[in-house]
């Protein structure tokens, strides 16, 4: 009986891992020794995220009554899950450099907004810049904006007192 519950435990915390993440990235860690998922798991822990391994049954259990019911057919063979909450482009960089530390770990797919991506669409995925530096690109173009405008303005304003103080001048001149 106390299986039971300890497997409903752990069916009800990954659906709610699954319904809170901004994006999973399912893993295959077969051939992996301890040290390795350990520390894997640390790294992730670090930057707040998880690293979980379950029985396929039960993440199957698990994505039921989830809007991510329709990947449960990706789930064969050795998965472990990983969950990011918040910058799912740290999540991509963090396996895709574990996986090349480590060859026999393997990035089989993830979901991000919903949407399946497939292992190298998570490569790509950790080629971009994270949340931060986008966030500050995107306010560098959008003070760019106004600052163009003002600075045209200026140029105008200084273009026209340049002529009126040549026409000043040639006033002076006649007189």
């Amino acid at each position: 009986m106390g299986k039971r519950i300890e497997k409903a435990n752990l069916i009800s915390g990954l659906n709610e891992r699954f319904k809170r993440a901004k994006a999973i990235i399912i893993t295959d860690f077969k051939g992996l020794n301890v040290d390795a998922l350990n520390s894997l798991r640390k790294e992730l822990r670090e930057r707040g995220m998880e690293y979980k391994v379950a029985k396929n049954t039960l993440i199957r259990l698990a994505l039921k009554e989830t809007p991510l019911e329709h990947i449960s057919e990706e789930i064969k063979g050795c998965n472990a899950l990983a969950f990011c909450y918040n910058d799912p482009v740290i999540l991509a960089k963090t396996l895709i450099d574990f996986k090349k530390k480590n060859e026999v770990f393997g990035i089989k797919c993830g979901i991000l907004s919903g949407r399946l991506l497939k292992a190298d669409e998570i490569e790509e995925l950790s080629r971009l810049p994270n949340r931060e530096v986008l966030l500050s690109q995107l306010l560098g173009a959008m003070y760019a904006v106004p600052a163009g405008i003002v600075g045209l303005f200026h140029n105008i304003l200084l273009k026209l007192l340049y002529v009126l103080n040549e026409i000043k001048k040639t006033k002076k001149k006649e007189d």
